[in-house]
């Protein structure tokens, strides 16, 4: 296949079936394209940037290489997999990445069978290859899968779980480590290319099996040396001795952007008869775009941006994150508190350690893509009298779920989560939703649970919990800008499970936790203007619940509702069973719950990603007035 000079080789490729009948000689034409595509996409939508640059020539050696989708790809996080998706039938949509009804920033099962595995979490990569890879060797299909795998997502026990497993899978399983950071190997030069190539390659592979066969003959002692001298050369050569040591033949390091280095690599490993088989493929982030290569994070995560300049959509200035004043008032707390610390898992800048790190550097760990560990460390350190503060993101707390459960809330801990991007999150989509931070927290003895309906509670949430010590303690708070109100200068000490009312009436309550609270009070004007005078609560707290208020509020009220930025099981869900508990409802009074709905929401913007939730003041006044002709004459007789 030849292209006309004046069309671009990108124009000529839909799948990898068109990629595979081009020359070697014009992947490198191919790959220049690729990257200049991705860069004028991610300019117009925003998005991963420096992840996907660096991936290009190994994005497109791997499909030329591999019969995809009969070989399954499946590459971790998903945050490099842009190249992935223009060379696999999606340049046409390409640039609706992120965008209301466009493609998913990261892979996705629905999208296209080139994605066999979703992925959006990190570390995930080789356990699920294996499984692809042992379900065709039990079905006798012909393909092999290979996980491509970032060197920070290695810093996750789970995806050394799958390595100590991988054996099972034999030849099929292929583990492509992008080392992005030059963080396991030294420098790529031509000594290693070549060696790389040697030893991947068939005779070397035939010449080994065959010494292997010898040395089983040998006494036990001999056998056991011949094996370790074998390693341990190549491991001097070229390192790779703990990856031997889980049962993998290691290759490289190899240059990731050279394609007559790594096709023939790739050759090798497809057709060797070895088993498992890991290419340590050196990579550089932000790849032949300068901006990106100048920036220090690489551009891994950008707004739209001028494809000439580099220079990125700047949106108008705003309130400050909540995430900023969060870092901000810890680090207050922290110079108040020497006992005080702070635990990231491999997020500093996403949870605004970063700047905590820079007053008290001391005091601040991260621990890497280890979640697990990040907890139960925390856990020891509060054991030790330190005062422990786990920042993590909602959606990645449910990778430690156990470690919350038997290493904090069992032996009552005083460790302290600040849960950050609680709620919906906007392009990011499901994968990183903070739905179920609530109803997973909230259900454990022990465990005090608080929302921020502003910055300004934000700050007195913080300090409340650096304050408590009698257990464990978690107060969540959105993605994205503050409202604006002042910011407090002396922290309060909020009273626990106690919640406050913001406004009184008589006829409708709304119970608020988190910042729901400011269309709950749209949603009072409203109905206050119809002639239903409205209180409004922001209960702070869901675990424990002020008791008192909502007894209260429920026997003065006809309707009460609940709302919230969160699943079923959450605060509508403890009030319901308070109330039942109680005997509170026994006169008919109506109890409405508003609530995340029971769907993995798919990604928008965070203001229309709510009102599809029916989570604004024009659903809450929906609710109050369908609730109120339900059967009103029989609320009021029950009443009277």
């Amino acid at each position: 296949m030849s292209a006309n000079p004046a069309t671009p080789l990108l124009d000529t490729v839909d799948t990898p079936a068109d990629l595979r009948k081009l020359p070697q000689a014009q992947l490198r034409q191919l790959a220049d394209e690729l990257r200049a595509e991705m860069i004028a996409a991610v300019g117009q939508t925003g998005g991963h940037l420096g992840s996907g640059l660096g991936v290009v020539e190994l994005t497109v050696a791997a499909h030329y290489v591999f019969n995809t989708p009969e070989d399954q790809l499946i590459w971790d996080v998903g945050h490099q997999a842009y190249p992935h998706k223009i060379l696999t039938g999606r340049r046409t949509r390409i640039r609706t990445l992120r965008q209301p009804e466009g493609l998913s920033g990261f892979t996705r099962r629905s999208e296209s069978p080139y994605d066999p595995f979703g992925a959006a979490h990190s570390s995930t990569s080789i356990s699920a290859a294996l499984g692809f890879a042992i379900a065709n060797k039990l079905t006798g299909r012909p393909g092999k899968s290979i996980a491509v795998i970032g060197d920070g997502a290695m810093s996750a026990g789970m995806a050394y779980e799958a390595m100590n497993n991988a054996g099972l899978a034999g030849n099929r399983l292929i583990v492509i480590l992008n080392d992005n950071d030059m963080s396991i190997a030294p420098p790529v030069g031509g000594l290693s290319a070549y060696l790389a190539q040697l030893v991947s390659s068939r005779p070397f592979l035939e010449l080994r099996d065959l010494a292997r066969r010898l040395t089983r003959r040998l006494p036990r002692p001999l056998a056991t040396a011949a094996r370790k001298t074998d390693e341990f050369a190549r491991g001097m050569a070229m390192g790779g001795t703990l990856f031997e040591e889980l049962g993998f033949y290691y290759v490289g390091p190899i240059d990731g952007h050279n394609l007559d280095q790594l096709i023939p690599v790739l050759e090798n490993v497809r057709d060797a008869a070895e088993g498992p088989c890991l290419i340590h493929v050196v990579t550089q982030k932000g790849k032949g775009y300068g901006p990106a290569e100048a920036a220090a994070d690489k551009y891994h995560g950008v707004q739209k941006f001028n494809v000439v300049t580099g220079e990125q959509v700047k949106s108008a200035p705003g309130a400050p994150s909540y995430t900023t004043v969060f870092a901000d008032a810890l680090a207050a707390e922290a110079t108040r508190d020497p006992t005080i610390c702070a635990i990231t898992a491999a997020m500093p800048s996403g949870t605004g350690l970063d700047r905590f790190a820079k007053a008290h550097p001391d005091r601040m760990f991260d621990v890497g893509i280890a979640e697990q560990h990040g907890v139960t460390f925390a856990a020891g350190l509060a054991a030790q009298g330190m005062r422990p503060f786990c920042a993590i993101y909602s959606t990645f707390l449910q990778r430690a779920y156990d470690q919350v459960v038997h290493d904090v809330a069992i032996q009552n801990l005083p460790v302290r989560f600040a849960i950050d991007r609680a709620g919906l999150v906007g392009a990011d989509g499901a994968t990183h939703a903070g739905s179920f931070d609530v109803t997973y927290l909230a259900s454990l003895p022990n465990m005090v649970v608080m929302a921020a309906a502003d910055e300004a509670e934000l700050v007195h949430m913080t300090h409340t919990a650096a304050m408590h010590d009698t257990g464990p303690i978690a107060f969540r708070y959105p993605r994205g800008n503050g409202t604006g109100v002042p910011l407090p200068t002396v922290p309060e000490r909020l009273a626990i499970g106690k919640g406050r009312v913001l406004r009184e009436g008589s006829k409708v309550a709304i119970l608020s936790l988190g910042t729901r609270l400011a269309e709950a009070l749209i949603a009072a004007d409203q109905l206050d203007a119809r002639g239903l005078p409205t209180t409004v609560a922001d209960l702070r707290f869901v675990k424990p619940l002020d008791a008192d208020l909502i007894r209260r509020l429920i026997l003065s009220h006809d309707v009460v509702v609940t709302i919230e930025e969160g699943a079923i099981g959450g605060l509508g869900a403890h009030v319901l069973t308070m109330a039942s508990d109680e005997g509170l409802t026994d006169a008919g009074l109506k109890i409405r719950t508003l609530r995340l709905p029971d769907v993995f929401q798919e990604h928008d913007a965070p203001d229309k990603q709510y009102d599809t939730a029916g989570l604004t003041a024009p659903h809450i006044v929906d609710t109050v007035l369908a609730a109120l002709r339900h059967n009103s004459a029989g609320v009021h007789e029950a009443r009277a």
